[in-house]
């Protein structure tokens, strides 16, 4: 079954420079967005919560590739009103069903992350 792009009624076509597919698996494709969606696989969590999960990420890369997801309807954005707010950030139906093949490449990653590291040696 071919999908149709709403927009412009053409199929969708992650090879065309044109399809906004293109533009959406840029998105997904990021590490921090990989590492964001499969932190949000365990549930609701904080904007502190992520930033302390996913080391190495700069709260303006975390608040920029949140506000992407956002976006693109993968997660939802609840807002406290605490002092100081509260900011929680949960998978929608959509980012669910995102997580489950992110999931596979996290644990594709670290099974043979040592027969990677092997190659890399002998190149090197």
């Amino acid at each position: 079954m071919v999908t149709l792009v709403e927009s412009s009624g053409l199929p969708a076509d992650v090879y065309s420079a044109k399809c906004p597919t293109r533009v959406v698996l840029d998105h997904i494709a990021g590490k921090w967005t990989i590492l964001i969606v499969d932190a949000l696989q365990a549930g609701t969590l904080r904007y502190t919560e992520l930033s302390r999960r996913i080391e190495g990420v700069s709260q303006k890369m975390l608040t920029q590739t949140l506000r992407q997801l956002e976006a693109d309807g993968f997660l939802t954005r609840t807002v406290h009103p605490t002092i100081p707010p509260r900011v929680e950030y949960t998978l929608t139906a959509l980012g669910r069903s995102l997580a489950e093949p992110i999931a596979a490449l996290r644990e594709w990653t670290e099974a043979h992350i040592n027969e990677i590291e092997r190659a890399r040696a002998t190149v090197a």
